[in-house]
């Protein structure tokens, strides 16, 4: 009978790519029965043009920077992952100022 072996190991971001940084002030979350689907978008001041379409429609666009679908088994790590970091951020930081929250 042949025995297993064990390795550990810990998977890392690989820093050596060239991925760009996005900025997002606005994410929209949506789920499906087998993921979530995180869009987030830049949100900027809207322009007279865009406040005029807005009293219309009553909508304002905002620009999509970055889509993450995401398996829904990964979701309950990413919660409790965000609840900790941002536990830890209020403790170096304080509670958020300004924004929504």
């Amino acid at each position: 009978m042949e025995e297993k072996k064990t390795i550990n190991f810990t998977f890392v971001p690989d820093e050596s790519s060239d991925v760009p940084r996005v900025y997002s002030n606005l994410c929209q979350i949506q789920h499906s029965p087998f993921d979530f689907t995180l869009t987030f978008c830049d949100m900027i001041p809207p322009s007279e043009k865009d406040i005029q379409t807005a009293q219309n429609t009553h909508v304002v666009k905002a620009p999509v920077r970055a889509r993450l679908v995401l398996p829904i088994a990964l979701i309950p790590t990413i919660v409790t992952l965000l609840q900790e970091n941002f536990r830890m951020h209020q403790e170096a930081f304080g509670p958020p100022k300004g924004g929504m929250h």
